[in-house]
């Protein structure tokens, strides 16, 4: 696992020791960042932009934003072995006060009276292939007013997973990545 472009390009990342977290695999990044890059249906400047990496995990998808010029991101990691490793691939961008780790449950925090005081651009989902509760997340994403109007959500699941998205949200483009699925929402 590496950056693949940017400030940082080839720097490779910490990576968990257990087998807990599942990082974002460098072939699905890398498609989802030619699509961001070169796509007319998706295509977002990364450079200045808010981005909202749930499920963060290592950190991958914010750190390659961070790398490609993002204001700011935002990463909501819970499990505290996998907080470490984002921790140290953080440290890359040590001198920087473009980013911020929430330490809690995506769930309870958009559930709480708690604000983060962010309109995104970009709101990344990564969850664990198990979690089905990624509908009721994106209403708390449109009823709290997170993402800008020409902003998209980007989630990645298990290829057989059967999402049914919310209806409040238009789905741009679906592509498929190996095991993966990765769907484009505005």
């Amino acid at each position: 696992m590496r950056i693949i472009s940017g400030k940082l390009k080839g720097k490779k990342l910490f990576l968990p020791k257990d087998k807990a977290t599942r990082p974002l695999k460098d072939l699905v990044k890398v498609s989802i960042f030619n699509l961001l890059d070169h796509s007319n249906i998706v295509k977002k400047k990364l450079e200045n932009s808010s981005i909202l990496d749930l499920f963060s995990g290592t950190g991958s998808f914010g750190l390659e934003c961070l790398s490609r010029g993002s204001k700011n991101v935002y990463f909501f990691e819970n499990y505290v072995e996998a907080i470490k490793v984002l921790e140290k691939n953080l440290n890359f961008f040590k001198n920087s006060k473009n980013f911020k780790i929430f330490k809690f449950d995506c769930f309870e925090f958009f559930e709480s009276n708690k604000d983060i005081n962010e309109k995104f651009d970009i709101i990344f989902l990564d969850p664990p292939y198990k979690e089905l509760r990624i509908n009721k997340l994106i209403e708390k994403i449109i009823q709290k007013k997170i993402l800008k109007n020409d902003g998209f959500i980007i989630i990645h699941r298990h290829k057989k997973d059967k999402l049914e998205i919310s209806k409040k949200l238009k789905v741009l483009d679906v592509r498929n990545y190996g095991i993966s699925k990765v769907y484009f929402l505005n």
